[in-house]
C-alpha cells in the first residue's frame, strides 16, 4: 500500500463527515432539490475517491464517514425517534446515499486505467 493512499484515505473519511452533515440541512432545506444536490455531493465523493484511488475502498471509506454522520445526526434528534419525526426526505436521503454508496464501491473502476478507450482492432 502506498503513503499517498495510507494519506487519501483519512481525508477522504473527513471529506465523508463534512458531506453527510452538509447533506443533513441541505436534503431538508430545500426540498426536493436540496435531496437532489446532497445525493449528487454524496455520489460524487464515494465516485471520486474509487478513481483517486483506484479501489473500492476507496468508495468506501467517505461512504462509511457519510452513513455514520448522517445516522448519529438523525437519531439524535430531541424531537424524538427517527422513524417518526422524520419525514420522506430524510429516508430517501439516507436510503438512497447507501444505494450511491454500493453502486460506487460496486463499480469501482480498479483494475482499468482511468480513461481507458478500447482497441477496435
Amino acid at each position: 500500500m502506498s503513503a499517498a493512499r495510507l494519506i487519501g484515505y483519512p481525508v477522504l473519511a473527513v471529506l465523508g463527515v463534512l458531506t453527510g452533515a452538509a447533506g443533513s440541512l441541505v436534503q431538508a432545506g430545500w426540498f426536493p432539490f436540496g435531496l437532489l444536490l446532497a445525493l449528487g455531493g454524496a455520489a460524487g465523493l464515494f465516485w471520486g475517491g474509487a478513481l483517486v484511488t483506484r479501489t473500492r475502498v476507496g468508495a468506501a471509506v467517505p461512504a462509511a464517514g457519510w452513513a455514520l454522520t448522517v445516522l448519529l445526526l438523525t437519531a439524535s434528534r430531541p424531537q424524538g425517534d427517527f422513524v417518526f419525526a422524520a419525514g420522506l426526505g430524510s429516508y430517501l436521503f439516507l436510503l438512497g446515499g447507501m444505494t450511491v454508496a454500493v453502486l460506487c464501491a460496486t463499480l469501482a473502476p480498479t483494475e482499468r486505467p482511468m480513461f481507458a478507450v478500447p482497441d477496435r482492432r
